[in-house]
């Protein structure tokens, strides 16, 4: 036993001396902690350094899974709906009252139902509708105006006649056997001479012409040639006697852009054209009746209903069916000013009371006679020295 260790103890020397040598040097402070045992079977684990190390946060609650249906919420109540202004209720008319026919395309039918509403309360007016939505001046084979107008007129022997077309105009006119394109030289001076004939056959009858130009539309070369066929309106309708209503500012916005939501009659936010940026909504329809109805009333008069009131002391209740004590009080009876005896009466209201006159004041006589009236006894400018009394 102890010869083998003695012949084995030089192996194990020179193979610690290789291990040694192979082994690369490293600091001092690591080789102060390596051993031969390290050497041997290799360094323990080392630790990272405090920084690097990615701690993870335990993860106390579990996260639920989302699921595919999601919370039920509260039912989002829809906004009550906004109440429609009150429609006038219609009221009988009149055997003899006053027509207003409207005639042309589908403005003029907007127009007359804007009217029909606007005077709905007034026995003495009543609206007439003739037209044709599709109709113009320009395809006189689809809708001749200038011969079926003069049938109208004699049918409906109107008051007043109010035109509202040309919406439809803006196409090729048949003129004899040519054809002329929409704004030609030739077209215009075909469409002048046939817009003076339409407003001549109403104003030939001393009839008055009321003629509603174009509104604008959304597209702008729609607007273009409105405000081109207005001023044709404007120019043949005023040479004939009769009047031009221009609408354009009630359907655009300050910088005269075309508005499919403005002002309504009474100034509140209303929508006034269709969808299709053309036609015209109720709110709209009731605009364009607001600025034909005030050239209306002035040709029907100021009270449109005067057929109905009495002016005259007829009118006037009687003092016999006052109270006691307003009758106490009226001293005489209420007369007219333009015929005092039109009820036997010559002296106005409250003739009879007779005022005492007012005293002079020291103003008065100050300036008209020049006196001073005496200061009141007491008052700073009371300085005259009364006598002594003697006892």
């Amino acid at each position: 036993m102890t010869s083998r260790w003695h012949r084995s103890r030089p192996r194990l020397v020179t193979a610690c001396l290789i291990l040694a040598l192979a082994v690369p040097a490293v600091p001092a402070h690591a080789q102060e902690r390596r051993t031969l045992f390290d050497m041997l079977f290799g360094e323990p684990r080392r630790q990272r350094p405090e920084g690097s190390i990615i701690r993870v946060q335990p993860n106390r609650q579990r996260a639920r899974p989302q699921s595919s249906i999601s919370p039920a919420r509260p039912p989002v109540r829809a906004p009550a709906p906004v109440a429609a202004p009150p429609q006038a209720e219609a009221v009988e008319k009149m055997e003899n009252a006053r027509k207003i026919l409207v005639v042309g395309d589908f403005g003029a039918m907007g127009t007359g139902q804007g009217l029909t509403t606007a005077f709905a309360e007034d026995p003495s007016v009543v609206i007439v509708e003739k037209g044709s939505p599709s109709s113009g001046l320009v395809r006189q084979d689809h809708y001749d105006w200038l011969a079926e107008l003069p049938k109208m007129l004699d049918e409906v022997k109107p008051h007043i006649v109010v035109v509202m077309i040309g919406a439809n105009d803006r196409q090729t006119m048949t003129i004899g056997s040519a054809k002329e394109r929409f704004r030609s030289e030739a077209w215009l001076k075909e469409y002048d001479e046939r817009v003076t004939r339409f407003a001549s056959l109403v104003t030939n009858r001393k009839i008055p012409l009321l003629w509603v130009g174009l509104a604008a539309f959304e597209s702008p070369s729609l607007s273009a040639d409105a405000l081109t066929l207005n001023g044709i309106f404007r120019q043949n309708v005023e040479a004939v006697g009769g009047e031009f209503v221009d609408i354009w500012d009630g359907f655009v916005d300050e910088g005269g852009q075309f508005v499919i939501t403005g002002s309504d009659m009474n100034g509140q936010p209303a929508r006034l054209r269709g969808s299709d940026g053309v036609s015209f909504t109720d709110a709209g329809k009731r605009k364009l009746a607001f600025y034909v109805e005030k050239f209306a009333k002035r040709h029907l008069g100021d009270l449109s209903i005067s057929d109905l009131i009495r002016l005259d002391s007829g009118d006037l209740p009687l003092l016999s069916s006052l109270p006691p004590e307003v009758e106490a009080k009226i001293p005489s009876q209420p007369i007219s000013l333009s015929d005092p005896e039109l009820d036997g009466g010559k002296e106005l209201l409250g003739a009879a009371i007779t005022k005492p006159l007012p005293a002079e004041t020291p103003q008065n006589l100050l300036l008209t006679r020049g006196e001073l009236a005496e200061a009141p006894v007491g008052r700073i400018d009371h300085y005259r020295i009364e006598p002594a009394k003697s006892d």
